[in-house]
């Protein structure tokens, strides 16, 4: 590797072109990161969901062995890097492994510490201390990044919510999130006593709550980079939120849209802004890398509210480190990268973002995580592989060739799957069975799922088979984001 400080995106390309040391992303599955191995030699993935059918050269899954219900993301990574065959293959591969996580805590970090690697990530508890979304409003005061009008405080009944909100002037419409969770999960709108009955045990004894005055607004994702050069910013997207068709969860995240007009240009430059401005907030509060925010765009007055933050890689990176522009320069997570590998760089980080501003540098994609949503509960015995389906002139849908780069879709009648759910495994509301990746706008103008969505998504589900559980059999919902 070059021993001279890099100083242009030529440099930082071939600086891991020609990485040595092993990187490794360790989760559920690489849709995180999909694609990012052409561009860092000697990275890998290591998945407990083989996606693939072991035909990704760059995905190991390590065989089952026994081990206890996973109850989150982290528990699979433990699993992960506890296994004899993962442990087997980071000691023959040598060098000096780094790892990469979409969740890890405290003994994700012993293990990576006993497996003589680096983790390439602030320290769980810092990230913890960050994706707290009390803590996230604070952040966002002191960057001046408003919040949805709001106030931070427990909540002891029904009652006690309505005098709290009386005194803030927020109104009897509300939207309440707790500190931690999936936003599909911990976030409730609250319009009656009624309302509140229903998630009263998950709000009263929760510690702080975030009260929110509820607004009528579009959801948008922007992930950036927090480097010592300053914040990278990527492009602003669309999100999908709540379609039935895709989601059992009020408010849950079920997709994104990158296209180069998805706001008006005001909203874009202010939405870049205000990450930059959190990004620079960031990095006093001792945070660096990679992160992503959620922005409300209020539909009436073009306000722009900050909703939360993902101190991490998200469920939309994908998106963002495959749009034109990384392909122009590099991937936004190539940052990350950099930003730990103790390399010395130097960047015009505003001339950067001022070209990722262009919207010439964006191009159209679509991505839609597909869930069961039926209130059943059954066995998969058959489910579609991963690879290009094709959409014929009737409606339906139909697998064409196996890849494992979304870029090998050629138009709009064509989409990329990347299959979750598996043969075998339990497939319940709320259930993760893929996520389709297509050219061009999945919702309409009016924030709407279009005809040819709606077809995409019932052909996909409709190449999955299943068998009824045996009445005796009792079943406990163990859903956790893997994402």
């Amino acid at each position: 590797m070059p021993k001279k400080e890099l100083g242009n995106i030529s440099e930082i390309r071939r600086f891991f072109h020609t990485n040595k040391d092993p990187i490794y992303f360790v989760s559920a599955t690489n849709f995180n990161l999909l694609g990012l191995d052409e561009w860092v030699k000697n990275f890998k993935y290591i998945c407990y969901i083989d996606c693939f059918d072991g035909r990704h050269p760059n995905v190991f899954v390590p065989s089952e062995a026994p081990h206890e219900e996973f109850q989150s993301i982290e528990d699979i990574n433990n699993y992960l890097l506890s296994h004899k065959e993962v442990i087997d293959l980071v000691k023959r591969r040598g060098g000096k492994p780094k790892f990469v996580f979409l969740m890890f805590d405290a003994r994700t970090e012993e293990l990576v510490k006993q497996l003589g690697g680096e983790l390439w990530f602030p320290k769980a508890k810092l990230r913890e201390f960050c994706d707290n979304k009390i803590n996230t409003v604070r952040i966002g005061n002191k960057a001046g990044v408003p919040s949805v009008p709001n106030t931070l405080s427990e909540v002891k009944s029904y009652d006690h919510l309505t005098k709290i909100c009386e005194k803030a002037g927020l109104g009897s419409d509300l939207v309440l999130q707790s500190a931690f969770g999936d936003s599909g999960h911990t976030t409730f709108f609250i319009k009656t006593a009624a309302d509140f009955r229903r998630h009263e045990h998950e709000i009263v004894g929760q510690g702080e709550i975030k009260i929110m005055k509820r607004i009528d607004c579009r959801g948008s994702a922007i992930e950036a980079c927090a480097t010592k050069e300053g914040t990278i910013v990527g492009p602003l997207m669309t999100e999908l939120v709540g379609f039935k068709e895709l989601t059992p969860y009020r408010g849950g995240w079920c997709g994104n849209e990158i296209f180069a007009t998805a706001f008006p240009p005001k909203t874009r430059q202010r939405a870049r802004e205000l990450t930059f401005q959190f990004g620079e907030q960031l990095r006093k509060e001792g945070y660096r890398g990679y992160f992503e925010l959620d922005f409300l765009v209020d539909k009436k007055t073009g306000d722009i509210w900050l909703g939360e933050l993902n101190p991490r890689i998200t469920g939309c990176s994908s998106m963002t480190n495959h749009a034109a522009f990384a392909h122009a320069d590099a991937p936004l997570f190539l940052f990350h990268l950099l930003e730990f590998a103790g390399k010395k760089f130097h960047l015009d980080v505003d001339e950067l973002n001022a070209r990722w501003a262009d919207p010439d540098m964006i191009d159209s994609w679509s991505q839609m995580v597909i869930k069961h949503t039926e209130d059943t509960v059954d066995i998969v015995t058959h489910a579609p592989q991963s690879g290009i389906y094709r959409m014929l002139e009737d409606g339906r849908v139909v697998y064409d060739r196996f890849d494992y780069h979304r870029r090998a879709v050629e138009s709009e009648n064509e989409a990329f799957f990347l299959r979750i759910a598996r043969p075998g495994d339990f497939r319940y509301e709320g259930a993760d069975l893929g996520i389709l990746v297509t050219r061009g706008r999945s919702m309409t103008a009016g924030f709407k799922l279009t005809d040819r969505s709606q077809r995409w998504i019932h052909g996909i589900k409709q190449a999955f088979a299943a068998r009824p559980l045996p009445a005796i059999n009792a079943f406990e919902d163990h859903a956790f984001k893997i994402m």
